[in-house]
């Protein structure tokens, strides 16, 4: 005798529930909860943005945007701010990489000799080591803003403030990046080369290095890069560069000014992940 299957009529047929609702709906709400306080504290209040007079200045202000300031004075004056910019952003990583590049070899494990053969590190080695790895988030615990800031007071308004604000912050940061990628890299070579007496430097130059040229090289550009966007922040407070003509821009409420340095700003940040991808092609 054939089988006969029933097919329910469409009226009749239901999707079966989803069995995790709850514990979705409970994390909604438990999120909600969370981020009402913090809304709160924080005053944010985005129906100010729909005021009649806050929308007439914004849109005024906005406006300028679709004719960008291209007069032959301001451009030669954006392209010194721009390549005042670039100086202080190179420089300060440059001086970044002086600090950084010794506190790499200090604080990675791997390149450590006092520990070959017993595995195990002297105490004053670690000691160091603690003590670098302490001063390196020190450095990149406060943001170059504030570092700006800092040396705004000690040696006045210009470049030299955000040179030695981007030196301090990123030393600290390419320190610590710089030490994690080695320590994930492939140990084979460097081992080998620590165990027959070789120094920490030419452990690192010919162990260390070729493993994770490509990550090291394409961090270091991405971080040149983000000096390139803090020295324009950092010239709101007097540091210098094309940031000082943007704050300059913006308190004049000048839309089509700012409208040119936004651009210049995306052009640098293009250009530098161009020559991030040809570095990394090349090293590849």
């Amino acid at each position: 005798m054939p089988t006969t299957f029933l097919n329910p009529s469409p009226g009749s047929s239901r999707p079966p529930p989803d069995p995790a609702w709850r514990s979705r709906v409970s994390a909604a709400i438990i999120g909600l909860a969370i981020l009402w306080p913090a809304l709160v504290y924080s005053e944010f209040k985005p129906w100010i943005l729909f005021d009649t007079q806050s929308l007439g200045a914004a849109g005024a202000y906005l406006a300028g945007f679709l004719r960008p300031a291209h007069s032959i004075e301001f451009l030669q004056l954006v392209l010194r701010g721009t390549w005042e910019t670039v100086a202080i952003a190179t420089a300060g990583l440059t001086l970044a990489l002086l600090g950084a590049i010794p506190a790499t070899l200090i604080v990675t494990e791997r390149l450590s000799i006092s520990r070959l053969g017993t595995g195990r590190m002297r105490f004053a080695s670690r000691l160091v080591r603690q003590c670098v790895r302490w001063l390196l988030v020190l450095l990149r615990s406060v943001p170059e803003l504030v570092w700006a800031l800092l040396f705004v007071r000690v040696v006045g308004l210009g470049p030299t403030a955000g040179v030695l604000a981007i030196a301090l912050t990123y030393s600290g940061m390419l320190g610590k990046v710089y030490a994690e990628i080695i320590e994930s890299s492939d140990a084979h070579a460097t081992g080998i080369l620590l165990a027959n007496g070789s120094a920490r430097l030419p452990a690192l130059l010919y162990g260390a290095l070729p493993e994770s040229a490509a990550e090291l090289v394409s961090y270091t550009v991405y971080r040149w890069e983000c000096a390139i966007r803090g020295s324009a922040v950092m010239g709101f407070v007097g540091a210098g560069g094309l940031g000082q003509r943007m704050d300059e821009s913006t308190r004049n409420m000048d839309g089509g000014e700012t409208a040119t340095m936004l651009i210049v700003f995306v052009l640098l940040v293009a250009l530098a992940d161009a020559i991030s991808k040809m570095l990394r092609r090349r090293l590849g």
